[in-house]
């Protein structure tokens, strides 16, 4: 008799649970998909926060341009506006003011049209991304080989699906609503699997002809030297979308994602709290012919809080560095009566977003020690303009400060962070930055030969104005493959040092294989251990070269 009851009661349990779920079927169809997704999320929302799995078959889903939802957003790291005067996003899914919301892709591909920020989650709670593969129609990144030279000429072959004219001894790339001439460009070596940045392959030509079947022949009026096979990409140096954009948002993720392209930018969480990244593959679709999958980073945290985590996934073929993890220092400009100062966005790349809300904690830093100086709770805050606002404080600040050049730091928005059993590789720069002051953990990683330091932790008030100092930072079991030196370069941009910046490093039980000497490079740190960990690759050695600590205190160096 109890046994029935019990089976009554859990049947019951599981019914309400199931009816606790709505979900919303979207099928593949020929034609714009961008509509039928947008309203697939409106008929979430009307559901007020019940739990909704939006469920796609497999297929495609085409996203469009001219039928996206146009919203602004400023998004740190982007373009600056002389570059981009109008931030307008041109957004594929916009998830705005929702909980409770499950996208599940059912391994559909969702292809862009057009330069796009595929998906924005804006002020919205509980959401998840997984099981679809995103890529792009028209790549903003172009492609082309080299398939014969000698000292003075050159025989390219474009990529099949790139667009293109030639004018004025260029080449005008050409896609849906945009085209540029010259722009940046880097090298993927097929031999090495390395990227580099580099000059143009149209730089002194004197004639550039289309001798067709998308095959390109270029004669320079200076030796060159280029190598069959090898592949340039190209771009534009304009950040004026993002691939994904996570706005004020709580417990999001993103899971068993392919993302064959990121255009623009890559995805950025900004001032959203714990964000996890799994089973991501940030890399070029296998049989595409394409060798590059994203315009910049693949991810970039700005001014997050709780718990980043990013596992099990794969970032190959990036423009810039896959993983950033930063904040944003602002530069005191002037103190008000009344507990009041103003400050600004020093970067031209990031500026106009909220950075500040009332009851959050911030630090005064002095740009050139960075150095702490004072720290105060936010009252209030006032927007000014796109780049200033007025913060009204707890209390006064110390005489002293309107006599140094000083920046803030927001600091209740540092988040902890996990990045574990990755790969990374042709990137052309780093493969991890991350400054913030609470845990971090990088574990069981693999790094392949990026020309750069694989991690490098900075903190800067005069550059790119990304905060702040490292307090507790674990760097173990990783294994680094011919990475550039110094490997893990840990080195504050402090240029009248008044003391340790960063502080509680410990880089143990890492394998380095290495291609030049330094391993290691840390400068004006407190509480560095290195211990356990295995250097080969260059021979002979001196142990004493694989780690070099510049004005560090308190070392355990085995």
């Amino acid at each position: 008799m109890y046994r029935i009851i019990i089976f009554f009661l859990f049947q019951v349990s599981v019914f309400s649970i199931l009816s606790a779920q709505e979900t919303i079927y979207v099928k593949a169809q020929p034609g714009d998909a961008t509509p039928r997704l947008q309203n697939a999320i409106e008929q979430a929302r009307h559901l007020k926060g019940k739990k909704v799995v939006i469920q796609l078959e497999q297929g495609n889903y085409d996203l469009y341009r001219n039928s996206s939802s146009k919203q602004v957003y400023f998004i740190s790291n982007t373009a600056s506006k002389e570059e981009n005067p109008d931030p307008t996003k041109h957004i594929g899914l916009w998830i705005k003011d929702m909980k409770n919301l499950i996208i599940d892709g059912g391994g559909a591909h969702l292809i862009t049209h057009g330069e796009m920020t595929s998906f924005v989650i804006d002020k919205s709670e509980n959401i998840t991304l997984r099981n679809f593969t995103l890529k792009a129609a028209d790549p903003t990144v172009t492609e082309m080989k080299v398939i014969d030279t000698t000292a003075y000429t050159a025989t390219f072959r474009i990529h099949p699906k790139d667009r293109y004219e030639i004018a004025d001894k260029q080449i005008k790339w050409i896609g849906t609503e945009w085209s540029f001439t010259g722009g940046i460009a880097q090298t993927f070596n097929l031999y090495t699997n390395i990227t580099n940045r580099c000059n143009l392959p149209t730089d002194h030509v004197v004639s550039l002809t289309d001798i067709g079947n998308h095959q390109i022949h270029a004669t320079y009026d200076k030796k060159v030297t280029l190598y069959p096979r090898e592949i340039f990409q190209m771009r534009d140096a304009i950040r004026d979308e993002a691939c994904g954009f996570i706005h004020l948002s709580k417990n999001i993720t993103l899971e068993h994602l392919n993302l064959h392209f990121l255009g623009n930018f890559g995805i950025v969480g900004q001032y959203s709290e714990n964000l996890t990244y799994k089973y991501l593959n940030c890399e070029p679709e296998y049989g595409s012919g394409r060798t590059c999958a994203g315009f910049a980073d693949f991810v970039q945290m700005s001014g997050c809080k709780g718990k980043i985590r990013i596992i099990n996934s794969r970032f190959e073929g990036a423009q810039d560095d896959p993983i950033n993890v930063h904040g944003t220092h602002l530069k005191v400009i002037a103190y008000e009566p009344g507990n009041k100062i103003v400050v600004r966005f020093m970067h031209p790349q990031s500026y106009g977003f909220e950075a500040f809300f009332p009851g959050d904690e911030v630090e005064f830093t002095e740009i050139h020690s960075l150095q702490c100086l004072h720290k105060a709770s936010v009252l209030k805050v006032e927007r000014i303009n796109d780049y200033d606002c007025k913060l009204t404080l707890n209390g006064s600040v110390p005489s002293i400060l309107p006599q140094q050049e000083v920046v803030i730091e927001n600091i209740t928005w540092t988040p902890e962070v996990e990045i574990r059993n990755n790969y990374f590789a042709r990137t052309p720069t780093r493969g991890i930055l991350v400054t913030t002051r609470r845990k971090v953990i990088i574990e069981n990683n693999v790094f392949y030969r990026t020309p750069m330091s694989a991690i490098a932790v900075s903190n800067d008030a005069r550059s790119w104005y990304e905060s702040g100092p490292v307090h507790d930072l674990t760097i173990r079991n990783n294994h680094f493959i011919e990475c550039g030196s110094p490997v893990i370069n840990i080195a504050p941009e402090n240029n009248r040092p008044n003391g340790t910046v960063h502080k509680g490093i410990r880089i143990e039980n890492n394998r380095f294989t290495l291609k030049d000497k330094q391993a290691i490079y840390a400068r004006w740190t407190d509480n560095i251990r290195i211990s356990g960990n295995y250097f080969d690759g260059i021979y002979p050695i001196s142990t004493k070269e694989y780690v070099l600590l510049e004005h560090c205190t308190n070392v355990e160096n085995e």
